[in-house]
């Protein structure tokens, strides 16, 4: 599955895809911006953000 995430114009800035049990968010550029297990929220660098799904908040202003 993949969910694209347009702003208010239309435009592409960032996308949440599934990989496995896992689901990954990705920049407008395509880079892995961290991951949600099913139970926590990881950075990019594997460090825990959080408990649930917080992937939109690891997104940064376009």
């Amino acid at each position: 599955m993949r969910q694209v995430l347009k702003d208010r114009m239309g435009r592409k800035f960032g996308e949440i895809r599934s990989e496995g049990t896992r689901e990954v968010i990705c920049d407008r550029m395509g880079r892995k911006l961290g991951y949600y297990d099913g139970k926590y929220t990881y950075d990019r660098m594997g460090r825990k953000v959080g408990q649930g799904n917080l992937l939109t908040s690891l997104l940064t202003n376009p």
